[in-house]
Parts: structure tokens; C-alpha cells; sequence
């Protein structure tokens, strides 16, 4: 998905014991001039089969885990609203006249332009990426309007796909992905996709931490255009009030502060023309329109107001608003799943029970019949049917969900929002039904069989994290099939896998699909080890020879076969080989 850009590892690696030393076979099968005939022999039964690596684990166009945005996330908000799996025409894509003030970079100009242009923001897209074609349009006309306006800015993009390197070399992991460069530094734009948030987020970046509001018709124009605003009512538009205001207006990327010394202004705003200066309020464009604060007039103290009650009561969850959601600092969310006919009934109960948590948690609406956003949401949580459903969800570093169960009062969802708060509940993961029978070489792992399999302290164990759509876990499978082909009957190690999409666990986090993760036997309390190689059957062999608590050789034909083996890699050959002069592996 995100598609869902990002640079966000969800395992801590622990690499507690010593690497441990490939052992020798018995002196009797070994060579002493050969450490590791083990090596050696899957080198040439093994190696030539899949000379080109599934790539790597950290390839930055791996398909995203469905992180429910960002689903950060490696993931981004693509996953979690459906993925593009090739170009498609669309008739939202803007023709070049559109994007005439749109700069198209490449690795050979990219570092020109911005040591030319002191602020630059960049997209790095792809072709395909359904969101990036939803996005470039309101891309385009942001540019065109900056333009007009003067603003000192260049928008301008970059094709992922066709400069990789470029692309990571500046950490992107998913499309699209917004960098705002300021004298080359970037930082990461995550607010909304749309062309009045991009002006608007770059106009507050390079205008007046605060700007000044003297007259009655100034005022009607922010109380009528600006959907958030934050006004402080002075006695001096310049001093250590304002000062205050202008620090605590720089920590705020979204929303423009301004100050005035005007009663009539401050009446627009709702405040009494007598009331104590300073005062400080919150105007938005919803039902709780009016927010005032009653806090000590301190730059940290109106920035933390401000983050609290600057988003809606509920928002509804859109492709648009999803990356203000899941890239809000409070990451606690309560979520409402209803069809629209019903929502009138519920939304009400949420919205009040909002109020008593302001900057505690988010409160989402989720339209289940909406089949764009409801579906495939309801999907990530393994909601079926179209029930009102109301869960908490940790966001997505933690990813745990808690469901809602019993009557919808304005009682039992505070209730249930404040044990959410105090760690009080108990988690919910997917899982599919055990599987009746797990004989071949690749064992299968559900949610609830991860414990029984993968955490038995007696065992090495490999487990693949995968999503049935993901293309570089369909290109992965035959190599690990012969993986585990070639190590079966072993029996401290267990190759196995499991399907991402339907089975969780707190102790198998994926981090983009495929995600690896290695448990050795003894040591199951400590975070997995991640594999990040080159994804073929030798270097998935060196990492578990490597990490393996109990040492293993593999159980290769007898010798006679063995011996052939050494000679041509073939195993045996059939009279039909030989004329043939064809060389085939050792498919053990």
C-alpha cells in the first residue's frame, strides 16, 4: 500500500549468543582440506537453480505488509486500500500541460536542482501506484497555485521505479512517498494528499510563524476559509506573549495561528471583547466549533492544546484523511464500523464519548459498505459481515486490536475506551482453522499453532511471513520450498510459513511481506532474528548455519551418490543424460 512509503522496522533484532562456526562433518565423510562439503555440495545442487535472488528482504519496492496505516509504514496506506498490480489508464492522471509546474527529476539532475532551489519538495512515485495517480493531480494544482502565488518552492517528482538508487539512497519504502527539502535536508510530509493541504502545510513551513490580524474583514476571511485556526487575543502584537505564540506555532506543521489586538476581531473569534488577554481559542468547522484554552500561556502548553483538539471529534477514515490519522502522534485509535444507514444511531454515542478523551485517543468512523475504504479495512481486522462493530487498535507498531463486546451506550464505550487507556484488555489476532494434516517439507503455521510449532524451545525454527498476493512472496516459494526440501529430516529444525493476511501473533510481526524471521531453539522469549539476505537457498542455508542453537549437517544420498554428486552435480544420470550431454541437479 501504502503504498503505505515509509522506513519502519516493526522487530527488534537480538543477536544474543556468539555466531556460531560452521561444524565439520565426521572425519570419515569430510576432508580436512574442506570444512564444509555440506556447503559445497548445496552450492552445486542448489545454487545454479536460482541464480537470480528473489531480491532482498530490504528491496524498497518489496509488496508492504498491510500496516493499517501506515497501515508507517515496510507499508504504507496502498496496502490497506487495495495495491495496483500493473499500469492502468487513468482519466484523473493530468496531461503534461497540468503538470507544467511540476519538475521531473532524475539522478543526473536531482542534486542541481536542489542546490539551486533552497526549498524543494519532492515525490517519489511510481507508475503503477494507484495512490500516486489519485495524488497527481492535487500535486499538479498545488504547484500551479504556489506558483501563483509566488511562494518560494519548487514541487517536483521523481520516477522510483526507473531511478532505484535515488530512491533509496533517500529511505523511500513505499509510493507515494513526500519530502520537503529545506537547503537539502529533507523531512517527511505526512499530512493529507490533497492540493489544499499541500499549500497550505508549505505556506505555514516558509510564511510567518503567526500572522497578524487587524481588521474585521481579515478576520471573516479565515473564520470562513481556514477549517482550523487558532487566534490569540493580545494586548501587543509584538513582546513575550507573541513570542510564546510563534514557538508554539512552529511545532505545528497543519494549522495557522494568528494574533490580534482588536475587539471586533476577537468577537468574530467568538471571544468577549473583555475577557482577560492573553486568551487563546480553537475555531473548526464541525459541530464543537469553539475550543477555548484555559492553560499557562506557554509555547509547549498551546502547541499540546492544539494537537489535542485540532482533529474532528470522529473523523472519517478516506484515502485522503488516513495519513493524518495513522501518522498522528496519539496512535491509540477507537474505531466504529457501520454501514451508512445505520451510522446516525452510533456515531452520536462516539462522538460524546470523544470529549472526555481529547488527546488520549483517536476516534474513527469506518463506512462498511463503502467499498473502497470499508472493505478492505474491515478485511485487515477480519471483520466479515456488515454488523456495527466497534474495536481498539495500538496502531501499527504494536498492531494489537481489542473487540467491543456487548450493548453500544455512551457507558459501555467510555468504559471500554478507558480500560483500552489503562492496558486493561485483552488482545484479539486472526487466525485460520489448524490445518488437518502438515506432512510436507514447508510446515504450515496458523495464529493458533504458532505457539505449539514456532515457540518450542526443542527447535530451530524459519518461519516466512508472506501475503498470497505479494509477487516477490510468489517468486520466493520455489526456493524455499527447496530450502526446506533439501533440510528435511532434520528434526531440530522446522522450515515453515504462514499467511499474513489471515493469521497474527504478537511474536511474529511482519515488516513487509515476505518478512523472515529465524527463532532458535532455547532462546523463544528473545526477539526473532530478521533475514536479510539475498533471498536464495545458499544464503538462507549460511544464515541458519549461522544462527542455529543446535548444529546441523544435511542428510545428503548415500556416498556412491554423493560421489557422483562431487563429480558433475547430477546425482545419477540416465544413458539418455549422458548422449544428451545435459548436466540435471540433484533434486534430492
Amino acid at each position: 500500500m501504502a503504498a503505505m512509503p515509509m522506513p519502519r522496522s516493526l522487530l527488534l533484532i537480538l543477536l544474543l549468543a556468539t555466531p556460531l562456526l560452521i561444524l565439520p562433518l565426521a572425519a570419515a565423510a569430510v576432508p580436512t582440506s574442506n570444512p564444509d562439503i555440506d556447503l559445497e555440495y548445496l552450492i552445486k545442487n542448489a545454487g545454479l537453480d536460482d541464480p537470480t535472488p528473489a531480491t532482498t528482504a530490504t528491496d524498497p519496492e518489496d509488496d508492504g505488509a498491510p500496516d493499517f496505516p501506515g497501515l508507517d509504514a515496510d507499508y504504507d496506506d496502498e496496502d490497506l486500500f487495495g495495491d495496483d498490480d500493473g499500469p492502468e489508464e487513468d482519466s484523473s492522471h493530468p496531461s503534461a500541460a497540468d503538470e507544467a509546474h511540476v519538475l521531473l527529476l532524475t539522478a543526473a539532475n536531482f542534486t542541481s536542482v536542489l542546490a539551486a532551489r533552497r526549498h524543494v519538495m519532492v515525490e517519489f512515485y511510481a507508475p503503477w501506484c494507484g495512490h500516486c495517480r489519485a495524488l497527481a493531480p492535487h500535486y499538479a494544482a498545488a504547484a500551479s497555485a504556489l506558483a501563483e502565488q509566488g511562494v518560494d518552492v519548487a514541487l517536483a517528482k521523481v520516477d522510483a521505479t526507473e531511478d532505484h538508487d535515488l530512491a533509496q539512497a533517500h529511505g523511500v519504502q513505499g509510493y507515494p512517498t513526500l519530502l520537503f527539502f529545506i537547503d537539502g535536508v529533507p523531512r517527511d510530509y505526512a499530512g493529507e494528499r490533497t492540493k489544499d493541504a499541500i499549500v497550505a502545510w508549505i505556506s505555514k513551513k516558509l510564511g510567518p510563524a503567526v500572522q497578524n490580524l487587524t481588521t474585521a474583514d481579515e478576520a471573516e476571511k479565515i473564520v470562513t476559509g481556514d477549517d482550523v485556526a487558532v487566534l490569540a487575543y493580545l494586548d501587543h502584537l509584538s513582546g513575550a506573549h507573541s513570542d510564546e505564540l510563534a514557538a508554539a506555532s512552529r511545532l505545528e506543521d497543519t494549522i495557522s495561528f494568528y494574533q490580534t489586538t482588536s475587539p471586533d476581531v476577537a468577537k468574530l473569534f467568538h471571544i468577549d471583547p473583555e475577557a482577560k488577554r492573553p486568551s487563546v481559542v480553537l475555531l473548526k468547522k464541525e459541530e464543537e466549533k469553539l475550543t477555548v484554552f484555559d492553560g499557562e500561556f506557554r509555547a509547549s502548553a498551546i502547541a499540546e492544546f492544539v494537537s489535542a483538539n485540532k482533529i474532528p471529534l470522529i473523523t472519517t477514515l478516506t484515502q485522503e484523511t488516513a495519513p493524518a490519522i495513522f501518522d498522528n502522534p496519539i496512535k491509540k485509535q477507537i474505531l466504529l464500523f457501520a454501514v451508512a444507514k445505520g451510522s446516525p444511531q452510533f456515531l452520536p454515542i462516539i462522538k460524546e464519548t470523544a470529549k472526555s478523551f481529547k488527546g488520549k485517543l483517536l476516534f474513527v468512523f469506518v463506512e462498511r459498505d463503502n467499498e473502497e475504504v470499508g472493505e478492505p479495512v474491515a478485511n485487515y481486522f477480519g471483520i466479515a459481515g456488515q454488523e456495527t462493530t466497534v474495536l481498539a487498535y495500538t496502531g501499527n507498531e504494536d498492531a494489537k486490536k481489542f473487540f467491543f463486546s456487548g450493548e453500544i451506550s455512551l457507558d459501555t464505550i467510555k468504559e471500554f475506551a478507558q480500560d483500552f487507556l489503562e492496558d486493561k484488555l485483552t488482545p484479539s489476532y486472526k487466525s485460520d482453522p489448524v490445518p488437518e494434516s502438515n506432512d510436507e517439507d514447508v510446515k504450515v503455521v496458523v495464529g493458533k499453532s504458532l505457539d505449539q510449532i514456532v515457540l518450542d524451545e526443542s527447535k530451530d525454527v524459519l518461519l516466512e511471513v508472506y501475503a498470497p498476493w505479494c509477487g516477490h512472496c510468489q517468486s520466493l516459494e520455489p526456493i524455499y520450498n527447496k530450502l526446506a526440501k533439501y533440510l528435511r529430516g532434520i528434526d531440530s529444525l522446522v522450515i515453515a510459513k504462514m499467511d499474513g493476511t489471515n493469521n497474527e501473533h504478537p511474536r511474529a510481526k511482519p515488516d513487509g511481506f515476505p518478512t523472515i524471521l529465524f527463532y532458535p531453539a532455547g532462546k523463544k522469549s528473545f526477539e526473532p532474528i530478521t533475514f536479510e539476505g539475498d533471498r536464495t537457498v545458499v544464503e538462507m542455508y549460511k544464515f541458519l548455519k549461522k544462527h542455529a542453537a543446535i548444529p546441523f549437517k544435511l542428510k545428503r544420498p548415500d556416498s556412491s551418490a554423493a560421489r557422483t554428486d562431487g563429480a558433475d552435480g547430477s546425482g545419477s544420470t540416465t544413458e539418455g543424460e549422458k548422449s544428451s550431454g545435459s548436466n540435471p541437479k540433484d533434486e534430492l
